[in-house]
Protein backbone atom coordinates (compact mmCIF):
# COMPACT_ATOMS: atom_id res chain seq x y z
CA UNK A 1 0.00 0.00 0.00
CA UNK A 2 1.10 3.03 -1.10
CA UNK A 3 1.93 5.97 1.73
CA UNK A 4 -0.80 8.65 1.89
CA UNK A 5 1.92 11.50 2.38
CA UNK A 6 4.26 10.54 -0.22
CA UNK A 7 2.84 13.23 -2.81
CA UNK A 8 3.71 16.50 -0.32
CA UNK A 9 7.52 14.91 0.42
CA UNK A 10 7.98 14.82 -3.23
CA UNK A 11 6.52 18.02 -4.25
CA UNK A 12 8.68 19.36 -1.09
CA UNK A 13 11.78 18.17 -2.78
CA UNK A 14 10.60 19.66 -6.36
CA UNK A 15 10.10 23.11 -4.51
CA UNK A 16 13.82 23.37 -2.96
CA UNK A 17 15.14 21.54 -5.99
CA UNK A 18 13.84 24.43 -8.47
CA UNK A 19 14.17 27.12 -5.71
CA UNK A 20 17.92 25.89 -5.20
CA UNK A 21 18.03 26.39 -9.67
CA UNK A 22 16.41 29.77 -9.57
CA UNK A 23 18.94 30.67 -6.63
CA UNK A 24 21.62 29.92 -8.57
CA UNK A 25 20.58 31.47 -11.53
CA UNK A 26 20.40 34.64 -9.88
CA UNK A 27 24.18 34.20 -8.90
CA UNK A 28 24.63 34.07 -11.98
CA UNK A 29 22.99 36.86 -13.51
CA UNK A 30 24.78 39.24 -10.68
CA UNK A 31 28.15 38.22 -11.27
CA UNK A 32 27.88 38.43 -14.82
CA UNK A 33 30.33 41.05 -14.55
CA UNK A 34 32.71 39.77 -12.42
CA UNK A 35 36.21 39.08 -13.88
CA UNK A 36 36.80 35.16 -13.71
CA UNK A 37 33.53 33.68 -12.47
CA UNK A 38 32.41 31.07 -14.20
CA UNK A 39 28.87 30.16 -14.82
CA UNK A 40 27.07 27.58 -12.30
CA UNK A 41 24.50 24.97 -13.51
CA UNK A 42 22.43 22.49 -10.92
CA UNK A 43 22.61 19.56 -11.83
CA UNK A 44 19.27 17.39 -10.83
CA UNK A 45 18.72 14.01 -10.66
CA UNK A 46 15.58 11.72 -9.84
CA UNK A 47 15.62 10.85 -5.87
CA UNK A 48 15.98 7.33 -5.24
CA UNK A 49 12.91 4.96 -5.36
CA UNK A 50 11.01 3.23 -2.98
CA UNK A 51 9.60 -0.67 -3.85
CA UNK A 52 5.81 -1.13 -2.91
CA UNK A 53 5.65 -2.13 0.58
CA UNK A 54 4.84 -5.55 0.86
CA UNK A 55 5.53 -8.71 3.56
CA UNK A 56 7.66 -10.46 0.35
CA UNK A 57 7.01 -8.77 -2.61
CA UNK A 58 4.77 -6.11 -3.65
CA UNK A 59 1.75 -7.15 -6.54
CA UNK A 60 2.23 -3.02 -7.72
CA UNK A 61 4.18 -2.75 -10.78
CA UNK A 62 6.82 -0.31 -10.60
CA UNK A 63 8.88 1.81 -8.14
CA UNK A 64 7.45 4.68 -6.34
CA UNK A 65 9.47 7.78 -7.65
CA UNK A 66 10.18 10.48 -4.84
CA UNK A 67 11.24 13.31 -7.20
CA UNK A 68 14.18 15.06 -8.04
CA UNK A 69 17.55 16.26 -5.61
CA UNK A 70 20.08 18.22 -6.20
CA UNK A 71 23.12 16.52 -6.37
CA UNK A 72 25.64 18.88 -6.88
CA UNK A 73 26.50 22.48 -8.06
CA UNK A 74 29.27 22.78 -10.69
CA UNK A 75 31.06 24.99 -12.72
CA UNK A 76 30.65 24.74 -16.56
CA UNK A 77 35.12 25.08 -17.24
CA UNK A 78 36.88 23.81 -19.96
CA UNK A 79 40.32 22.69 -18.44
CA UNK A 80 42.01 22.19 -21.92
CA UNK A 81 41.00 26.08 -22.87
CA UNK A 82 42.83 27.41 -19.48
CA UNK A 83 45.56 25.54 -20.53
CA UNK A 84 46.04 26.80 -24.04
CA UNK A 85 45.19 29.96 -22.46
CA UNK A 86 47.76 30.32 -20.26
CA UNK A 87 50.40 29.32 -23.42
CA UNK A 88 49.44 32.01 -24.78
CA UNK A 89 49.15 34.19 -22.21
CA UNK A 90 52.96 33.84 -20.82
CA UNK A 91 53.83 34.83 -24.90
CA UNK A 92 51.98 38.27 -24.46
CA UNK A 93 53.20 38.68 -21.41
CA UNK A 94 56.93 38.10 -22.72
CA UNK A 95 56.70 40.21 -25.78
CA UNK A 96 54.57 43.07 -24.62
CA UNK A 97 58.40 43.79 -22.16
CA UNK A 98 60.33 43.23 -24.66
CA UNK A 99 58.29 45.91 -27.64
CA UNK A 100 58.52 48.70 -24.24
CA UNK A 101 62.00 47.84 -23.56
CA UNK A 102 62.87 48.05 -27.15
CA UNK A 103 60.31 51.32 -27.86
CA UNK A 104 62.31 53.02 -25.01
CA UNK A 105 65.60 52.21 -26.24
CA UNK A 106 64.29 53.87 -29.37
CA UNK A 107 63.41 56.52 -27.67
CA UNK A 108 66.99 57.22 -26.18
CA UNK A 109 68.96 56.42 -29.37
CA UNK A 110 66.72 59.22 -30.82
CA UNK A 111 67.63 58.49 -34.29
CA UNK A 112 67.14 59.58 -37.04
CA UNK A 113 66.83 62.90 -35.72
CA UNK A 114 68.24 66.71 -36.02
CA UNK A 115 69.67 66.13 -31.85
CA UNK A 116 70.83 62.85 -31.89
CA UNK A 117 74.13 61.04 -31.68
CA UNK A 118 74.49 61.34 -35.39
CA UNK A 119 74.34 65.11 -35.39
CA UNK A 120 76.42 66.09 -32.88
CA UNK A 121 79.14 63.35 -34.11
CA UNK A 122 79.17 64.97 -37.69
CA UNK A 123 78.85 68.48 -36.24
CA UNK A 124 82.24 67.60 -34.37
CA UNK A 125 83.58 66.39 -37.71
CA UNK A 126 82.94 69.67 -39.37
CA UNK A 127 84.66 71.47 -36.86
CA UNK A 128 87.73 69.73 -37.56
CA UNK A 129 86.98 70.59 -41.16
CA UNK A 130 86.30 74.19 -40.55
CA UNK A 131 89.83 74.19 -38.24
CA UNK A 132 91.54 72.98 -41.31
CA UNK A 133 90.43 76.30 -43.35
CA UNK A 134 91.58 78.42 -40.87
CA UNK A 135 94.04 76.59 -38.89
CA UNK A 136 95.28 79.71 -36.62
CA UNK A 137 91.84 80.95 -35.48
CA UNK A 138 91.09 80.93 -32.07
CA UNK A 139 87.22 81.24 -32.95
CA UNK A 140 87.34 78.70 -35.40
CA UNK A 141 89.13 76.48 -32.13
CA UNK A 142 86.83 77.19 -29.53
CA UNK A 143 83.90 75.64 -32.21
CA UNK A 144 86.21 73.03 -32.21
CA UNK A 145 86.48 72.73 -28.61
CA UNK A 146 82.52 73.49 -27.99
CA UNK A 147 81.27 70.49 -30.59
CA UNK A 148 83.81 68.11 -28.58
CA UNK A 149 81.91 69.09 -25.20
CA UNK A 150 78.19 68.61 -26.89
CA UNK A 151 79.28 65.07 -28.27
CA UNK A 152 80.78 64.01 -25.05
CA UNK A 153 77.63 65.42 -23.30
CA UNK A 154 75.40 63.20 -26.24
CA UNK A 155 77.11 59.92 -25.41
CA UNK A 156 77.20 60.84 -21.21
CA UNK A 157 73.23 61.41 -21.35
CA UNK A 158 72.81 58.72 -23.64
CA UNK A 159 74.79 56.21 -21.36
CA UNK A 160 73.08 57.56 -18.00
CA UNK A 161 69.35 56.59 -19.76
CA UNK A 162 70.69 53.46 -20.08
CA UNK A 163 71.89 53.11 -17.02
CA UNK A 164 68.20 54.54 -15.67
CA UNK A 165 66.47 52.01 -18.11
CA UNK A 166 68.70 49.39 -16.66
CA UNK A 167 67.68 50.12 -13.23
CA UNK A 168 64.48 50.49 -13.60
CA UNK A 169 63.88 47.12 -15.54
CA UNK A 170 65.71 45.74 -11.98
CA UNK A 171 62.91 47.72 -10.18
CA UNK A 172 60.29 45.82 -12.08
CA UNK A 173 61.99 43.03 -11.68
CA UNK A 174 61.60 43.23 -7.36
CA UNK A 175 58.16 44.08 -7.97
CA UNK A 176 57.02 40.99 -10.26
CA UNK A 177 58.95 39.12 -7.54
CA UNK A 178 56.82 40.17 -5.64
CA UNK A 179 53.83 39.82 -7.16
CA UNK A 180 54.62 36.04 -7.67
CA UNK A 181 55.40 35.30 -4.50
CA UNK A 182 52.46 36.95 -2.76
CA UNK A 183 50.20 34.98 -5.76
CA UNK A 184 51.85 31.79 -5.20
CA UNK A 185 50.72 32.51 -1.26
CA UNK A 186 47.39 33.11 -2.24
CA UNK A 187 46.92 29.81 -4.04
CA UNK A 188 48.11 27.81 -1.41
CA UNK A 189 45.73 29.44 0.85
CA UNK A 190 42.91 28.92 -1.26
CA UNK A 191 44.22 25.24 -2.40
CA UNK A 192 43.54 24.61 1.74
CA UNK A 193 40.27 26.45 1.99
CA UNK A 194 38.98 24.92 -0.94
CA UNK A 195 40.29 21.45 0.38
CA UNK A 196 38.02 21.74 3.96
CA UNK A 197 35.05 23.00 2.04
CA UNK A 198 35.00 20.28 -0.53
CA UNK A 199 36.56 17.75 2.13
CA UNK A 200 32.17 18.08 3.91
CA UNK A 201 30.67 17.51 0.79
CA UNK A 202 30.01 21.14 -0.34
CA UNK A 203 30.80 22.66 -4.04
CA UNK A 204 33.73 25.37 -3.58
CA UNK A 205 32.69 27.16 -6.67
CA UNK A 206 33.36 30.31 -5.86
CA UNK A 207 36.61 29.44 -4.13
CA UNK A 208 37.84 28.14 -7.24
CA UNK A 209 36.94 31.00 -9.82
CA UNK A 210 39.38 32.85 -7.19
CA UNK A 211 41.82 30.75 -7.71
CA UNK A 212 41.51 30.94 -11.58
CA UNK A 213 41.86 34.20 -11.91
CA UNK A 214 45.01 33.93 -9.92
CA UNK A 215 46.52 31.69 -11.85
CA UNK A 216 45.28 33.83 -14.87
CA UNK A 217 47.90 36.82 -13.53
CA UNK A 218 50.50 34.74 -13.01
CA UNK A 219 50.54 33.09 -16.55
CA UNK A 220 51.27 36.44 -17.62
CA UNK A 221 54.46 36.93 -15.69
CA UNK A 222 56.24 33.72 -15.43
CA UNK A 223 55.38 30.57 -17.31
CA UNK A 224 53.41 27.96 -15.54
CA UNK A 225 51.92 24.28 -15.71
CA UNK A 226 48.94 23.49 -13.27
CA UNK A 227 48.19 20.23 -12.26
CA UNK A 228 45.07 19.65 -10.19
CA UNK A 229 45.80 17.06 -7.00
CA UNK A 230 43.71 16.00 -4.54
CA UNK A 231 45.12 18.76 -2.22
CA UNK A 232 44.66 21.51 -4.42
CA UNK A 233 46.78 22.68 -7.20
CA UNK A 234 50.33 21.97 -7.92
CA UNK A 235 51.76 24.84 -9.82
CA UNK A 236 55.17 24.44 -11.66
CA UNK A 237 57.24 27.22 -13.16
CA UNK A 238 59.54 24.28 -16.05
CA UNK A 239 61.08 21.87 -13.64
CA UNK A 240 60.50 24.30 -10.40
CA UNK A 241 57.35 23.45 -7.89
CA UNK A 242 56.26 26.66 -6.71
CA UNK A 243 52.97 25.46 -4.99
CA UNK A 244 52.14 22.01 -3.21
CA UNK A 245 48.75 21.55 -1.70
CA UNK A 246 49.24 24.58 0.80
CA UNK A 247 53.27 24.81 0.83
CA UNK A 248 54.34 27.36 -1.45
CA UNK A 249 57.69 28.23 -2.23
CA UNK A 250 59.50 31.09 -1.18
CA UNK A 251 59.84 33.33 -4.84
CA UNK A 252 62.55 35.45 -4.41
CA UNK A 253 65.38 37.08 -6.59
CA UNK A 254 67.59 34.45 -5.69
CA UNK A 255 65.13 31.45 -7.22
CA UNK A 256 64.64 34.05 -9.93
CA UNK A 257 68.73 34.05 -10.58
CA UNK A 258 69.20 30.44 -10.10
CA UNK A 259 65.57 29.71 -12.50
CA UNK A 260 66.71 31.90 -15.65
CA UNK A 261 66.72 31.18 -18.47
CA UNK A 262 65.91 27.01 -17.86
CA UNK A 263 62.78 26.87 -15.90
CA UNK A 264 62.08 30.78 -16.34
CA UNK A 265 61.70 30.77 -20.17
CA UNK A 266 58.43 33.06 -20.85
CA UNK A 267 56.41 35.66 -19.23
CA UNK A 268 56.87 39.20 -18.42
CA UNK A 269 59.67 38.39 -15.56
CA UNK A 270 61.70 36.40 -18.06
CA UNK A 271 61.07 39.25 -20.53
CA UNK A 272 62.28 42.00 -18.05
CA UNK A 273 65.52 40.01 -16.57
CA UNK A 274 66.27 39.53 -21.24
CA UNK A 275 65.82 43.17 -21.58
CA UNK A 276 68.35 44.16 -18.88
CA UNK A 277 71.19 41.23 -19.47
CA UNK A 278 70.48 41.46 -23.18
CA UNK A 279 69.00 44.42 -24.54
CA UNK A 280 70.34 47.17 -22.72
CA UNK A 281 73.83 45.24 -21.68
CA UNK A 282 74.14 45.02 -25.57
CA UNK A 283 73.51 48.58 -27.00
CA UNK A 284 75.32 50.17 -23.87
CA UNK A 285 78.43 47.79 -24.47
CA UNK A 286 78.16 48.76 -28.49
CA UNK A 287 77.55 52.65 -26.92
CA UNK A 288 80.80 52.03 -25.19
CA UNK A 289 82.84 50.53 -27.69
CA UNK A 290 82.13 53.28 -30.12
CA UNK A 291 83.25 56.13 -27.52
CA UNK A 292 86.13 53.67 -26.58
CA UNK A 293 87.42 53.82 -30.24
CA UNK A 294 86.42 57.31 -31.16
CA UNK A 295 89.03 58.45 -28.28
CA UNK A 296 91.61 56.28 -29.35
CA UNK A 297 91.86 57.36 -32.87
CA UNK A 298 91.06 60.96 -32.01
CA UNK A 299 94.25 60.79 -29.19
CA UNK A 300 96.58 58.85 -31.78
CA UNK A 301 96.15 61.38 -34.82
CA UNK A 302 96.18 64.45 -31.78
CA UNK A 303 99.20 63.13 -29.99
CA UNK A 304 100.95 63.26 -33.17
CA UNK A 305 100.59 67.33 -34.21
CA UNK A 306 101.55 70.26 -32.82
CA UNK A 307 99.69 72.98 -30.80
CA UNK A 308 99.74 76.31 -30.95
CA UNK A 309 102.36 77.06 -28.19
CA UNK A 310 105.99 78.52 -28.52
CA UNK A 311 108.44 76.45 -28.39
CA UNK A 312 106.59 73.53 -30.67
CA UNK A 313 104.99 71.32 -28.57
CA UNK A 314 103.06 68.22 -29.28
CA UNK A 315 99.50 68.08 -28.67
CA UNK A 316 98.45 65.59 -26.08
CA UNK A 317 95.18 63.61 -25.57
CA UNK A 318 92.51 65.17 -26.88
CA UNK A 319 90.02 63.04 -24.97
CA UNK A 320 90.77 61.28 -21.41
CA UNK A 321 92.03 57.91 -21.89
CA UNK A 322 89.54 55.32 -21.24
CA UNK A 323 90.31 53.49 -18.16
CA UNK A 324 86.87 50.81 -18.32
CA UNK A 325 86.00 50.10 -21.83
CA UNK A 326 82.32 49.08 -19.66
CA UNK A 327 82.10 52.68 -18.63
CA UNK A 328 83.89 54.33 -21.92
CA UNK A 329 80.50 56.42 -22.80
CA UNK A 330 79.82 57.61 -19.04
CA UNK A 331 83.21 58.67 -18.85
CA UNK A 332 83.62 59.66 -22.21
CA UNK A 333 85.17 63.60 -21.74
CA UNK A 334 87.15 65.98 -23.27
CA UNK A 335 90.60 66.63 -21.85
CA UNK A 336 91.11 69.47 -19.25
CA UNK A 337 94.04 71.15 -21.24
CA UNK A 338 91.83 70.91 -24.46
CA UNK A 339 89.02 73.01 -22.13
CA UNK A 340 90.99 74.81 -20.32
CA UNK A 341 92.84 76.85 -23.39
CA UNK A 342 92.16 75.81 -27.21
CA UNK A 343 95.59 76.67 -28.14
CA UNK A 344 96.27 73.15 -26.70
CA UNK A 345 94.25 72.20 -29.87
CA UNK A 346 97.08 70.54 -32.61
CA UNK A 347 96.57 71.52 -35.78
CA UNK A 348 100.23 71.46 -37.52
CA UNK A 349 102.44 68.73 -38.55
CA UNK A 350 105.32 71.30 -39.31
CA UNK A 351 107.16 73.33 -37.12
CA UNK A 352 110.76 75.45 -38.17
CA UNK A 353 113.75 76.68 -36.21
CA UNK A 354 113.67 80.37 -35.67
CA UNK A 355 117.51 80.43 -34.08
CA UNK A 356 117.63 78.35 -31.30
CA UNK A 357 114.15 78.07 -31.16
CA UNK A 358 112.09 75.82 -32.87
CA UNK A 359 108.41 77.11 -33.78
CA UNK A 360 105.03 75.38 -34.85
CA UNK A 361 103.90 76.30 -38.58
CA UNK A 362 100.71 78.05 -37.49
CA UNK A 363 99.29 78.21 -40.58
CA UNK A 364 99.98 74.24 -41.47
CA UNK A 365 96.39 72.65 -41.27
CA UNK A 366 97.88 68.73 -41.97
CA UNK A 367 96.49 67.17 -38.69
CA UNK A 368 93.44 69.40 -38.57
CA UNK A 369 92.76 67.48 -41.93
CA UNK A 370 93.79 63.69 -40.96
CA UNK A 371 91.10 64.44 -37.88
CA UNK A 372 88.53 65.38 -39.98
CA UNK A 373 88.83 62.43 -42.61
CA UNK A 374 88.71 59.97 -39.44
CA UNK A 375 84.89 60.61 -40.05
CA UNK A 376 85.23 58.49 -43.04
CA UNK A 377 87.94 56.06 -41.84
CA UNK A 378 86.63 52.19 -41.07
CA UNK A 379 87.76 51.04 -37.50
CA UNK A 380 88.06 47.68 -35.33
CA UNK A 381 85.07 48.71 -32.71
CA UNK A 382 86.14 45.33 -31.23
CA UNK A 383 89.47 47.55 -30.04
CA UNK A 384 87.92 48.28 -26.80
CA UNK A 385 87.82 44.19 -25.90
CA UNK A 386 83.51 44.52 -25.77
CA UNK A 387 81.93 40.97 -27.57
CA UNK A 388 79.07 41.18 -29.93
CA UNK A 389 79.83 44.11 -31.92
CA UNK A 390 77.31 44.80 -34.35
CA UNK A 391 79.11 46.30 -36.96
CA UNK A 392 82.97 45.69 -37.19
CA UNK A 393 85.14 47.78 -39.92
CA UNK A 394 83.31 50.54 -40.52
CA UNK A 395 83.11 54.15 -40.33
CA UNK A 396 81.51 55.76 -36.91
CA UNK A 397 78.63 56.76 -39.13
CA UNK A 398 78.06 53.23 -40.38
CA UNK A 399 77.99 51.67 -36.96
CA UNK A 400 75.87 54.28 -35.36
CA UNK A 401 73.31 53.73 -38.54
CA UNK A 402 73.99 49.54 -37.77
CA UNK A 403 72.85 49.90 -34.10
CA UNK A 404 70.27 52.24 -35.00
CA UNK A 405 68.77 49.59 -37.67
CA UNK A 406 68.77 46.96 -35.41
CA UNK A 407 66.77 48.32 -32.72
CA UNK A 408 64.24 48.96 -35.15
CA UNK A 409 63.93 45.64 -36.70
CA UNK A 410 64.08 44.15 -33.09
CA UNK A 411 61.37 46.69 -31.90
CA UNK A 412 59.49 45.81 -35.23
CA UNK A 413 59.40 41.90 -34.39
CA UNK A 414 58.49 43.13 -31.06
CA UNK A 415 55.94 44.79 -32.05
CA UNK A 416 54.10 42.43 -34.37
CA UNK A 417 54.72 39.38 -32.16
CA UNK A 418 52.99 41.08 -29.25
CA UNK A 419 50.01 42.26 -31.48
CA UNK A 420 49.94 38.01 -32.83
CA UNK A 421 50.01 37.16 -29.35
CA UNK A 422 47.32 39.24 -28.06
CA UNK A 423 44.97 38.26 -30.94
CA UNK A 424 45.73 34.67 -29.83
CA UNK A 425 45.09 35.23 -25.75
CA UNK A 426 41.67 37.35 -26.62
CA UNK A 427 40.49 34.62 -29.01
CA UNK A 428 41.20 31.77 -26.78
CA UNK A 429 39.65 34.03 -23.75
CA UNK A 430 36.70 34.40 -25.72
CA UNK A 431 36.68 30.76 -26.19
CA UNK A 432 36.58 30.46 -22.95
CA UNK A 433 33.86 33.31 -21.80
CA UNK A 434 31.63 31.26 -24.29
CA UNK A 435 32.23 28.33 -22.50
CA UNK A 436 32.20 29.43 -18.99
CA UNK A 437 30.65 32.97 -18.88
CA UNK A 438 27.32 33.89 -18.15
CA UNK A 439 25.04 34.71 -20.56
CA UNK A 440 22.25 36.97 -19.60
CA UNK A 441 19.92 35.94 -22.11
CA UNK A 442 20.28 32.19 -21.46
CA UNK A 443 19.79 32.73 -17.54
CA UNK A 444 16.41 34.82 -17.70
CA UNK A 445 15.25 31.84 -20.26
CA UNK A 446 16.46 29.03 -17.15
CA UNK A 447 14.71 31.72 -14.52
CA UNK A 448 11.45 31.45 -16.45
CA UNK A 449 11.73 27.96 -16.42
CA UNK A 450 13.33 27.46 -13.34
CA UNK A 451 10.12 29.16 -11.99
CA UNK A 452 7.55 27.68 -13.83
CA UNK A 453 8.52 24.21 -12.31
CA UNK A 454 8.74 25.93 -8.98
CA UNK A 455 4.83 27.08 -9.52
CA UNK A 456 3.94 23.62 -10.82
CA UNK A 457 5.41 21.90 -7.91
CA UNK A 458 3.79 24.32 -5.53
CA UNK A 459 0.50 23.77 -7.29
CA UNK A 460 1.06 19.85 -6.87
CA UNK A 461 2.01 20.44 -3.35
CA UNK A 462 -1.54 22.27 -2.87
CA UNK A 463 -3.16 19.52 -4.38
CA UNK A 464 -2.02 17.20 -2.32
CA UNK A 465 -2.46 19.17 0.82
CA UNK A 466 -6.76 19.04 -0.41
CA UNK A 467 -6.61 15.52 -1.05
CA UNK A 468 -5.05 15.17 2.44
CA UNK A 469 -7.46 17.48 4.00
CA UNK A 470 -10.22 15.75 2.68
CA UNK A 471 -8.91 12.35 3.58
CA UNK A 472 -8.94 13.56 7.13
CA UNK A 473 -11.23 15.84 7.86
CA UNK A 474 -13.89 14.67 5.39
CA UNK A 475 -14.12 10.73 5.43
CA UNK A 476 -15.99 8.50 7.94
CA UNK A 477 -18.25 10.89 8.84
CA UNK A 478 -21.27 9.91 7.82
CA UNK A 479 -23.88 8.25 10.14
CA UNK A 480 -21.88 10.45 13.42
Amino acid sequence: MRSTFTGLEVTKRGLFTQQTALQTTGHNITNANTRGYTRQVVNMVAAKPFENLGMQRSNVPGQMGQGVEVESVTRVRERFLDKQFYNENKGLGEWTVRRDTLEKLEAIVNEPSETGLRKVLDNFWNSFQELSKQPDNLETRAVVKESALALTDAFNNVAKKLNDLSNDLSDNIDVKTTEVDSTLKQIARLNGEIFRIEGLGNDANDLRDQRDVLVDDLSRVINVTVQEEGDGYTVRMGNTTLVTGQTPTDFNKALVAASYPADLNSGELYALNLSQTTYVTEYKNQLNSMAATLVSAVNDVHTKGYTMKEPATLGGNFFDPVTDPLKAAETFKVSKSITDDVENIASSTRKYLDGTVEKVVKGNNELAQQLADLKNTKFNFNGSGITKIILNGGTFDEFLRAVVSEIGVQTQEATRQSTNQKILADQLDSRRQSVSGVSLDEEMANMVKFQHAYNASARALTTFDEMLDKVINGMGVVGR
